[in-house]
């Protein structure tokens, strides 16, 4: 559902990914890890056809997201770290905003919104302005509008940044559920993800993978995910 081959991409003389190769299938939730900085962002941007990549190609559920983008886009949910919301909407307005931007229309409409604000707990906050939620809510109200369309696929770029522990719990359930039925790649830098919620974790650093395997697998020797982490993550690991 998600196929990464030989991605790389150049900003000038500066290579912020370089050959990342992966494929998740169908109904697998995958931790995308790695440092602040090590490529995580511009990989998924890659993978949703916001950028083109200098090399390499990104299908999602088999369309090149470089030339045939629209349908992959039907098939693909993307929630960036910084979701597009607006703070004087509603949840409510800003899902018949992101429905009528989708095509939806009619009763499959209005079943499409009713049945995410359920799935993401939003009724008792649908009709208070999103600048006045906290970021725990807003974060659902974003999970909410990438799942109108009932995509296969979802990509979420650190979806629990900056969020308290009782945030993060609800936001860790959402995805819980989510990952049931949807295939999920997820960045993050936080350990704790990992271990909540992947079925199997993809590590980057310096633009390059530097790990692919399971939680379990990770940790090598005896040594817990954070000793992993470091290990592969410091400068000139390979």
């Amino acid at each position: 559902m998600i196929e990464a081959e030989g991605l790389t991409k150049y900003y000038g003389s500066f290579i912020a990914i370089e050959d990342v190769s992966f494929r998740v299938p169908r109904g697998e939730v995958v931790a995308f890890l790695g440092p602040n900085g090590a490529g995580k962002s511009t990989t998924m941007k890659l993978l949703t056809g916001y950028l083109a990549p200098s090399e390499g190609t990104a299908k999602i559920a088999g369309h090149d997201m470089s030339t045939d983008r629209l349908a992959g886009a039907t098939r693909l949910g993307y929630l960036p770290e910084n979701g597009p919301l607006y703070p004087d909407m509603t949840p409510r307005s800003l899902l018949e905003f992101f429905a009528d931007a989708r095509g939806l229309k009619g009763g499959h409409r209005d079943e499409r919104i009713d049945a995410v604000v359920k799935q993401c707990e939003l009724g008792s906050v649908i009709g208070k302005a999103i600048g006045k939620l906290s970021k725990g809510y807003r974060q659902r109200v974003g999970m909410a509008q990438v799942l109108l369309h009932e995509p296969d696929v979802l990509i979420l770029d650190e979806p629990t940044s900056g969020l308290d522990p009782n945030q993060i719990r609800e936001v860790r359930e959402t995805i819980r559920r989510l990952g049931e039925k949807k295939t999920i790649l997820l960045s993050t830098h936080i350990l704790q993800e990992v271990e909540a919620l992947a079925d199997r974790v993809i590590l980057i650093s310096e633009g390059r993978i530097r790990f692919d395997g399971t939680p379990a697998d990770l940790r090598r020797d005896g040594q817990g995910l954070d000793e992993r982490f470091h290990e592969l993550t410091k400068s000139g690991s390979t």
